[in-house]
């Protein structure tokens, strides 16, 4: 099953080192300015309020008992619960000030990441969950959806989760292997992910997802196939096997990992390969370029159908035109633009506090933008692309492609097909997607520094 490095085709490891964003928004982050600000996102939702269409909510929670050397998520090490109770007392204050602006609207999907959101303490969760649902409607089919870390998964806690309505839970898993969980600084031997999985099931939550990662320090395809079949043997129903970005740049705890433990391209492209036919082997089902779910998902019914979407937490059953993020450096998503919140808590915390909504910059989105985000949208989820229906719903001219297109078949050749204004990626999908995506991007080349291809 071990899929050798030399036998990845050199012009695919070309591609894979490129740098590209992710496109869990369009446009990215590196395009978001102090041009939109507090008054602007609250327009935006004012307009939201205005609309019968459920929204969904991300509580980011940026709180760790210690930090992971590979982490890209904003957050800090806490080992006290004074800072998590003070900041939760804020967040609470935060959803009324956003709650004002849109009434209480529908809201159809629920999400807490980080940081590790079950750090918060269980008085201060369900006073936030009760908040939540006077300020907003709950949908009686609502996804309420948590990360967790292994590490700190206890049968009451879970127990508790459970009582607060939560139906889907993320587990960390990342890697079973001995050497790369030290060299990660996350130690959570497989009796510790075993643990949490009995306390979700006697919590009576069956939709759970694991996060693996390839591309970690000292990961070989050999620790790859053991992770992933000891995983496997957990029967989770979905999995998200995702590269690891190495940015020290942006995140300076990331240099505690050397250069020289990283595995290479071609190393990197081998171990993504074996993790994605191993779990189809499984009998998990492809989705996107690097989601794996049960036939009974309803993940694969949305990819089957055409309505899976692709933001911020990746793929996604969630419809809503609108995602309000909470907390932060929490991105929120309207049907106007982006706007993402302060950063750092001290100064989050006190723009909540003077009244005012903690928006730190953003981007408005106009029609340009629109389709542009649709085509990169359906590359992601789909792979391939209408050009002429994407236009025609927006009311442009395929014109509009044209350089896009040349610029395509330039740089991908045969890896793609063009049928009229069909695109459609027919070798490589996985490993490219992000590539062909980035052709329709506008802004590629004005700013921004990206992590690997693949």
């Amino acid at each position: 099953m071990i899929v050798r490095p030399e036998d990845v085709d050199p012009s695919l490891i070309d591609l894979a080192t490129r740098t590209v964003p992710r496109y869990t928004s369009y446009p990215t982050a590196p395009q978001f300015s102090a041009e939109v600000g507090p008054g602007e996102y609250a327009a935006w939702l004012d307009a939201v309020g205005g609309t019968n269409n459920p929204v969904s909510i991300y509580l980011h929670v940026p709180f760790c008992r210690s930090i992971c050397n590979y982490c890209g998520c904003t957050t800090k090490a806490a080992l006290r619960d004074d800072p998590i109770r003070a900041y939760a007392d804020v967040l609470k204050e935060e959803i009324g000030l956003v709650g004002a602006r849109t009434g209480r609207i529908a809201v159809s999907h629920l999400h807490w990441g980080g940081g590790t959101p079950n750090i918060l303490p269980p008085d201060c969760m369900a006073e936030l969950v009760e908040l939540l649902s006077k300020t907003f409607n709950f949908k009686d089919d609502m996804e309420h959806a948590i990360e967790l870390d292994p590490r700190h998964v206890t049968q009451d806690g879970m127990a508790r989760l459970g009582d607060l309505g939560v139906n889907r839970v993320s587990l960390g898993v990342q890697t079973l292997d001995d050497q790369v969980q030290k060299a990660i600084a996350r130690v959570q031997p497989l009796a510790v992910v075993e643990d949490a999985m009995r306390a979700i099931s006697q919590a009576g939550i069956a939709d759970v997802n694991f996060d693996l990662m390839f591309g970690l320090p000292f990961q070989t395809e050999t620790s790859i196939e053991a992770t992933v079949e000891q995983a496997v043997r957990l029967a989770p129903s979905r999995f998200a096997v995702f590269g690891y970005a190495h940015v020290p740049w942006m995140k300076s705890h990331q240099r505690l990992i050397a250069d020289e433990t990283l595995p290479d391209a071609s190393a990197r492209i081998a171990q993504a390969r074996l993790a994605r036919r191993l779990l189809v082997g499984a009998g998990y089902e492809g989705v996107g370029i690097d989601y794996f779910a049960r036939e009974s998902d309803p993940l694969v019914a949305a990819m089957r159908n055409g309505t899976m979407r692709r933001n911020f937490q990746g793929y996604t059953t969630d419809g809503a035109s609108t995602l309000l993020g909470l907390g932060a450096s929490s991105i929120s998503r309207t049907p106007s633009g982006y706007a993402q919140n302060l950063p750092d808590n001290a100064g989050w915390q006190r723009r909540i506090r003077a009244g005012e909504l903690p928006v730190a910059r953003g981007k408005a989105i106009d029609a340009v933008d629109r389709i542009r985000g649709d085509v990169i949208e359906a590359i992601l989820c789909f792979f391939e692309a209408d050009l002429a229906v994407i236009a025609k719903r927006h009311g442009f001219p395929l014109d509009l492609f044209g350089q896009d297109i040349v610029r395509l078949v330039k740089e991908m050749g045969t890896r793609i097909r063009i049928d009229g204004w069909r695109i459609a990626i027919t070798r490589d999908p996985h490993e490219t997607a992000r590539l062909v995506a980035s052709h329709f991007d506008g802004y590629l080349q004005s700013n921004g520094r990206y992590s690997v291809a693949v």
